[in-house]
């Protein structure tokens, strides 16, 4: 295992790595890039990006969303669990994660499903829920070793991992999990980690007070349920409690008062996710950086005038163009920020 990690990182990060990169990962601009250590710190506002803006690319090791990170521009990241845990050994899913989160997604927005999906998707929960206990019990016992060589990997690339989000955290997670993914998270080098606002009061105390005890922030995100005062319960809990807010969530649920939110909680947001949606009047659409409603550069410029030190995580959600992938669309999103902060 060691030889073939060490392999994967001098073929990543060497130049021998060129000749294993899909093609739009070759070229002068992206050598430069990737094997020169990137800095997307832009005139004292960190740019990041959570990986989920990679989640189409065939490819999710741990070492493939490097190349993709740094191939980006990138310096830093909120790093989802997939590719930390399989780095670790944590066991593959034996079933389609892809269609369960479309299936899924399309019943939550209430779509109707044929009688084939709904079978389908029956299926699927079942084989998740005894994948997910077969998980727990890896947890439960992993080595937090390959969490810290990965770190020291993506920290020789010159990435950081701010954040870290595994699916260990949630209600019907154990409290085993719950402690291993704050280690991990620690072992990785991240500040915090991140969830989905459970939206449940006494969860939100039980995850802040673990958080106590392992040194470790919970920064918690939300779509277009957040408020003005989403977090507010949650920040009376505990000291580590915390926001990963989601400006373009919140424009989409129909919300003016976006930077006095930034002003009024900057000490406790942790981390932001952006991205430009519309408003509902203009449809909630996710559309390429600038074409929405929300105001990214006046947020960014925001963040520059106070120096606020949470970084600004670029979140791809909308269409990859045709022709594009998704390197070249988060490259586009930094230079969005980029021009902002000029």
């Amino acid at each position: 295992m060691k030889n073939r990690r060490d392999f994967l990182i001098k073929s990543t990060l060497g130049a021998a790595g060129l000749a294993l990169a899909p093609a739009w990962l070759q070229g002068a601009p992206s050598i430069i890039k990737n094997y020169n250590k990137p800095d997307s710190q832009i005139n004292g506002v960190q740019i990041g990006c959570i990986t989920y803006s990679f989640r189409s690319l065939p490819d999710q090791s741990a070492e493939a969303t490097l190349r993709y990170i740094t191939d980006s521009g990138l310096s830093a990241v909120e790093l989802m669990g997939d590719p930390a845990e399989s780095f670790a050994g944590m066991p593959s899913p034996t079933f389609d994660r892809m269609k369960a989160w479309q299936l899924g997604g399309r019943e939550r927005r209430g779509e109707t499903l044929s009688d084939d999906e709904k079978n389908e998707l029956a299926e699927i929960r079942k084989a998740a829920e005894a994948y997910s206990q077969e998980v727990a019990q890896w947890r439960a016992n992993a080595s937090m070793k390959p969490f810290e060589q990965l770190r020291k990997m993506y920290k020789e690339a010159g990435v950081s991992i701010y954040a870290f989000k595994p699916s260990a955290f949630g209600m019907n997670n154990t409290d085993a999990e719950i402690a291993y993914g704050m280690k991990a998270a620690k072992a990785l080098g991240a500040s915090h980690v991140t969830l989905e606002h459970p939206s449940n009061d006494a969860h939100t105390l039980k995850l802040g007070k673990i958080g106590e005890q392992f040194g470790m922030a919970v920064a918690y995100h939300g779509h277009e349920q957040q408020t003005f005062d989403f977090w507010d319960t949650a920040l009376t809990q505990s000291p580590k409690n915390a926001l990963n807010l989601d400006m373009g969530h919140y424009i989409a649920a129909g919300h003016k008062d976006l930077l006095q939110l930034i002003e009024k909680q900057h000490k406790n947001i942790l981390s932001m996710h952006t991205k430009d949606r519309q408003k509902p009047e203009n449809g909630k659409g996710n559309v390429v950086w600038g074409s929405g409603d929300t105001p990214i550069g006046d947020v960014l410029k925001l963040m520059q005038k106070n120096k606020y030190k949470f970084p600004a995580t670029i979140e791809l959600e909308y269409q990859v163009p045709e022709g594009s992938n998704p390197v070249a669309e988060v490259q586009k999103c930094l230079e969005f920020c980029r021009k902002s902060l000029a």
